[in-house]
């Protein structure tokens, strides 16, 4: 609570200087009936006059401090905080080719691209998140949710495709994904696509795909993961040539005004989730508002029937005439 105009409050100092006038001087001129000697009127008459007045001159007091209280204007102050917060609505596009099972990142290109996944879904606290994976074809893993404990689990089962749709599809999974976000109303739609290999499947060309996501209105940041080595080894099948289309993922990256990183090691992929999580930040907007609630009608009705009563009280009560 607080006082619109709390320099009124200054005037209660009068109350208790009123007070010591009417005890020290003011009895003098208060008398309704003169008397020529006082020696006919009993104490037990005096002493009931005296409490008469003591209450009068109360009342009259309390009253001033009710109207005095009541001038300040106090107030009952509610805070209200409006939060508004602009979501970002953001797609995962994993090459789950069977290139990944690479080892040149440990323990395979796959489980170190999910385990940064999963750190940088931790992060975005409010954004809606899905997933889509590609090989030769692409697939939903997850819709845009906020559940970030849904995400993980489904990121933890993501697993190379199978033999039938092995493949590098970036066409068709930027034409899935853009599908996904189309009818976003988030004022901030990206897709954060990872390949460590070139086209080489899908009716629809990168170049295509990636202005048809310019136009609505989708930013895409791509990732080429994958050591500068020629050939890199994986397990049970032997040596892989290391051809990761980097053009074609800038390309797409300055078409849909995006950024292009070059991943060559984990430490590198978690410095560039980490890079994307910074360029990318929800915009919150907070106004307060303040509410008030006017007190000073709780004292003025009050003091109006304590004035009333007090008027009852002299002429009705104890009779007393001015």
């Amino acid at each position: 609570m607080d006082f619109q105009h709390p320099w009124f409050l200054s005037l209660l100092a009068l109350v208790p200087a009123i007070a010591f006038y009417h005890k020290k001087f003011g009895y003098k001129y208060e008398g309704t009936v003169l008397f020529s000697s006082e020696r006919n009127i009993t104490s037990n008459l005096k002493y009931k006059g005296q409490i008469k007045n003591v209450i009068i001159k109360f009342i009259e007091l309390l009253i001033i401090v009710l109207i005095i209280i009541a001038l300040a204007r106090p107030r009952k102050i509610d805070s209200l905080n409006k939060t508004t917060i602009d979501v970002i609505d953001i797609l995962l596009v994993l090459d789950i080719s069977s290139s990944m099972l690479a080892d040149d990142f440990y323990p395979s290109r796959l489980e170190a691209v999910k385990n940064t996944a999963k750190q940088f879904v931790s992060l975005r606290k409010g954004d809606r998140i899905g997933i889509v994976v590609f090989a030769g074809q692409s697939f939903i893993q997850c819709p845009l949710t906020i559940d970030t404990g849904v995400l993980s689990n489904l990121i933890d089962e993501i697993n190379v495709a199978d033999r039938e749709y092995d493949g590098t599809a970036i066409g068709m999974a930027i034409a899935n994904g853009t599908n996904r976000l189309r009818d976003s109303e988030s004022k901030s739609k990206i897709m954060i696509l990872l390949s460590d290999g070139s086209n080489n499947a899908g009716e629809i060309d990168p170049s295509t795909a990636s202005q048809i996501a310019k136009d609505f209105g989708i930013k895409i940041y791509t990732i080429a993961a994958g050591t500068d080595k020629s050939f890199s080894r994986i397990p049970g099948r032997g040596l892989i040539n290391n051809s990761i289309d980097t053009k074609t993922l800038k390309e797409i990256s300055d078409v849909t005004n995006g950024k292009f990183f070059r991943a060559t090691d984990k430490d590198a992929l978690i410095s560039i989730y980490q890079e994307i999580d910074r360029l990318e930040k929800s915009e919150i907007e907070v106004k307060d508002y303040t509410l008030y609630e006017e007190l000073y009608i709780w004292l003025l009705f009050p003091s109006l029937f304590i004035a009333l009563f007090s008027l009852v009280l002299k002429r009705y009560i104890f009779r007393i005439r001015s």
